[in-house]
């Protein structure tokens, strides 16, 4: 009787989780993950997923020195790039992790097939595996490459050795391919994914709606939210506004208002809106197994994107119609400098309303009446709108551009406090505690 074939979006645990070793996100995911299944004493059926970062991410090697010795990246993808180490380091750091930037893009299989080796023998056996191949790879003290290394780890961790090479080169590889194979096809692209309650899930800023599921849906859903922790310190300067960089072409940006304004009213935080234009929101063709890897992994980013902007926004009641419109947001941008020039005040109400508006399909954010009617709307003053349209706005907006470009921002929305960026309303749990601090220690 010929093996069941492997289903990459079912198990007879409640939760999936694909990780990768060479992934600092899917490190950071382990413990989080682990406490909530402890807590709620939960099976995980934990999955290898290798990531083809080249297909996606471009290529790039560095000396030990962290120089780059050779390149195949964009300048956009190297922005990407720098901030997740940055952004991983962080939060490393708060749970005393170390996580230090790889010096080339690592075949992580075999330490995948070792996953499968470990999971075979007890989810003891495994949990320890798991933790010294991330520690060491992460302080670069192991090389996932090399079998003797591995070997030595599963016996480390517990495991029978005798018999893994033999199931490396055999069985266990074959068994990894499947597994890849089977999963990409099924739209998984990165780590580290959950699949819970029906629904797959990218990041671990998505524990709290797992929990929420695996706990029978009591209550409301919760938003995304990456732990924090008491070792975030106070910001340097309490008062000042917390900088938070906006696209109105951005469904993300949109979902990040109303939390961040319920926020800076409770801790009684000014916002600076920073005008961003970013990439435009990109609704791919549907993914053809006659398309190669890169391709094919785009689709599935750019569909699994939509579908998770609209199960966060149908859970707040927010209307997102045409997201694949490709709409030039100059003017909205221009609009929101005016404002805070003319009417400081009235900032965050223009930035509520030419949102709603936008993806209400209820305003033409390239048509400078319609944005001159939200002026109007808002109790902003319109007279010198029109040459400040023309000329001096227009200057400002591309030297904002430059500047924000030139500090790293390459998405919106991104938190800009104390020096540091933060992508994503994700962070708003540190961000919050940051400013927080801030206060209590202004006071």
């Amino acid at each position: 009787m010929s093996p069941s074939p492997f289903e990459p979006l079912a198990s007879t645990a409640p939760l999936i989780v694909y990780i990768d070793y060479k992934s600092p996100y899917a490190y950071l995911a382990k413990d989080p993950t682990y406490a909530i299944a402890d807590e709620l004493g939960v099976e995980i059926d934990w999955r290898p997923f290798t990531l083809d970062i080249p297909s996606y991410l471009g290529s790039a090697r560095l000396d030990n020195e962290g120089r780059v010795v050779e390149s195949k990246r964009s300048t956009s993808q190297w922005a990407m790039v720098k901030y997740a180490y940055r952004d991983a380091r962080r939060y490393a750091s708060m749970r005393g992790m170390v996580v230090r930037g790889t010096t080339k893009i690592w075949d992580s299989s075999l330490a995948g097939i070792g996953m499968l080796w470990a999971k075979e023998q007890g989810k003891g056996v495994l949990r320890a595996y798991s933790a010294l191949v991330y520690e060491r790879f992460w302080k670069r003290e192991l090389d996932i490459e090399d079998i003797a290394v591995i070997e030595a780890v599963l016996g480390e961790s517990g495991a029978r050795v005798a018999g893994f090479r033999a199931y490396a080169a055999g069985q266990g590889r074959a068994v990894h391919e499947e597994i890849q194979r089977a999963a990409f096809d099924a739209g998984i692209f990165g780590v580290p994914t959950y699949v819970a309650g029906g629904e797959v899930f990218f990041g671990r800023e998505h524990l709290p709606r797992i929990r929420w599921l695996l706990t029978g849906r009591r209550g409301a859903p919760p938003d995304v939210a990456y732990e924090s922790s008491s070792s975030a310190g106070p910001v340097a300067g309490a008062r000042e506004p917390l900088g938070l960089v906006i696209d109105f072409r951005s469904p993300y940006a949109y979902l990040a208002i109303g939390p961040s304004l319920a926020m800076a009213d409770e801790l009684g935080i000014a916002i600076d809106w920073q005008p961003f234009l970013g990439a435009r929101w990109k609704t791919l063709a549907p993914a053809s197994p006659h398309d190669d890897r890169g391709t094919r992994h785009r689709s599935f980013r750019a569909a699994y994107m939509e579908r998770d902007v609209m199960r966060y926004a149908a859970d707040r009641g927010l209307v997102l119609r045409a997201l694949d419109r490709q709409s030039d947001s100059t003017l909205a941008a221009l609009g929101l400098l005016w404002v805070k020039r003319a009417s400081p005040s009235l900032a965050h109400e223009y930035v509520e309303r030419v949102f709603e508006g936008y993806f209400g399909e209820t305003l033409d954010i390239e048509d400078e009446r319609a944005i001159r009617a939200v002026l109007a709307k808002i109790g902003a003053p319109v007279s010198g709108f029109e040459t400040f349209v023309r000329e001096e706005g227009r200057a400002e907006l591309e030297q904002i551009q430059s500047d924000l470009r030139e500090a790293g921002i390459f998405d919106a929305p991104t938190y800009r406090l104390g020096g540091e960026s933060f992508v994503g309303r994700q962070h708003l749990p540190l961000i919050r505690r940051m400013l927080s601090g801030a206060g209590e220690s202004a006071r």
